[in-house]
């Protein structure tokens, strides 16, 4: 017997990519951005990376240090 969830993908198939939301490309990690994403733009380069990951870019592309204050 197998599980009702696995009997009714093999009868009707995976649900539709409708549901998701609007991919609308990927940043400077890779990362997909879906429509309603904060980004930020590089204006030296182009480059648009998530909100969340402008730290690690800042790290990896100009070479910021980030400490706290003492």
């Amino acid at each position: 017997m197998e599980h009702p969830e696995i009997t009714q993908i093999n009868r009707t198939g995976y649900p539709s990519m409708v549901e998701q939301s609007e991919h609308t490309g990927v940043d400077y990690f890779g990362t997909e951005l879906l429509a309603g994403d904060d980004i930020v733009e590089d204006p030296a380069t182009g480059e648009v990376v998530l909100k969340e990951d402008l730290e690690k870019y800042l790290k990896e592309v100009y070479e910021f240090k980030f400490s706290q204050a003492e």
